[in-house]
């Protein structure tokens, strides 16, 4: 079995399109598994870390960019189809699958045109633009709200969750506290803003020492900056004389999670996916700026049920978020309740729903 997966740009649309390669590899290992991205995006880093070959194509992001950029978008959407015709055409898939993002958009579309069987994974509450689109053309789509399922022709949408990768599931906390450099005595404190870092959660955990003097020596940070300002961040800690481990990039994210008492975060739909998997307390910041306010959305789901705390990108600050960690901290029972919701809504079977549907497409295909 070929199986060609389309998409990237961010690590919440590329780390669901690992976590169904792993489980297409867990069942057949002879099946090979490509990815389609761009050079550009995170995809060109991650993939190959991650063993898996990639080709690339022209395509550039449509939302959140200026009138010219958007036509030069377009433009290059037109070049993105017909390199994916090239890629689908050389690599003969038996089926393609779109896991978001602008570089999905090229590769789902030739397929559709080439009647090659493809299908989508939609990871937000509302769609994009893309998706809603795809929808249209695709033989299936696999969603993680139950909400979703309004937007696409129902006799082809099902209900899967967002796919997480199984290494999630079994990270190892004392080999964590090795591989992070951190104390074992010590509550921890895991921050990160998503594959690229988050200014304003950098800032608001800096400005939160103040706030947090007496807890210095009782809790530490694992803090993923993004790659800007990750030196200044550095210093900061240094300043104040929190202890933890600063870096731009963590790709031992099961660790990470392993270590953690308490998340910090975006509320990306991959991130959210892994949080509820593992039953993790966490303080959602969601990025404000996202398409639809997905972000928004998502997390406003785990508030209602308790599930993690939400403070919105224009309301953070340094005080309020050292009151939320500072009651995580010392309300033990809270936090392990936050945990018990949380880990009520995971769906650590998505990636196994979605391969399901992927291979019943194939089989369909070749009937």
């Amino acid at each position: 079995m070929r199986v060609l997966i389309a998409g990237g740009g961010t690590g919440g649309h590329i780390f669901p399109g690992i976590a169904i390669a792993e489980e297409l590899r867990r069942r057949e290992d002879k099946t090979e598994v490509i990815f389609i991205g761009t050079e550009h995006g995170i995809e060109s880093r991650i993939v190959p870390r991650e063993g898996y070959p990639i080709k690339f194509l022209r395509a550039e992001g449509f939302v959140g960019v200026s009138l010219l950029r958007k036509i030069r978008a377009l433009w290059k959407m037109l070049f993105s189809i017909v390199d994916s015709y090239g890629i689908i055409k050389a690599v003969s898939p038996d089926i393609v699958i779109g896991v978001g993002g602008y570089a999905s958009v090229g590769p789902m579309l030739a397929a559709s045109m080439m009647s090659i069987p493809a299908m989508i994974v939609e990871q937000n509450s509302v769609p994009g633009l893309a998706n809603k689109l795809l929808g249209k053309f695709v033989k299936a789509a696999g969603v993680t709200y139950q909400e979703s399922i309004s937007f696409f022709p129902r006799a082809k949408t099902f209900f899967t969750g967002n796919p997480i990768r199984m290494s999630i599931l079994t990270g190892d906390r004392d080999a964590a506290y090795d591989i992070f450099s951190l104390d074992r005595n010590k509550f921890t404190i895991f921050v990160f803003g998503g594959s690229s870092g988050a200014r304003n959660i950098n800032r608001a955990v800096v400005d939160s020492f103040n706030h947090m003097l007496d807890l210095k020596e009782k809790i530490q940070f694992l803090h993923q900056t993004g790659g800007r300002g990750c030196e200044l961040v550095r210093e900061s800690y240094r300043k104040w004389g929190f202890s933890g481990t600063v870096t731009p990039f963590i790709y031992q994210m099961s660790e990470a999670y392993a270590v953690a008492d308490i998340v910090i975060s975006r509320a990306g739909a991959t991130t959210l996916a892994e949080l509820t998997a593992i039953g993790k307390s966490a303080i959602l910041i969601p990025y404000p700026y996202a398409a639809g306010r997905h972000q928004e959305l998502n997390a406003g789901k785990l508030l209602e049920m308790k599930a993690a705390r939400m403070i919105l990108d224009q309301e953070l600050t340094g005080e309020i978020l050292a009151e939320n960690i500072r009651e995580l901290y010392e309300n033990k029972e809270l936090r392990h309740e936050m945990e018990r919701q949380s880990k009520s809504v995971g769906m650590p079977d998505a990636a196994q729903r979605v391969v399901d549907i992927a291979i019943s497409l194939i089989k369909k295909g070749n009937r």
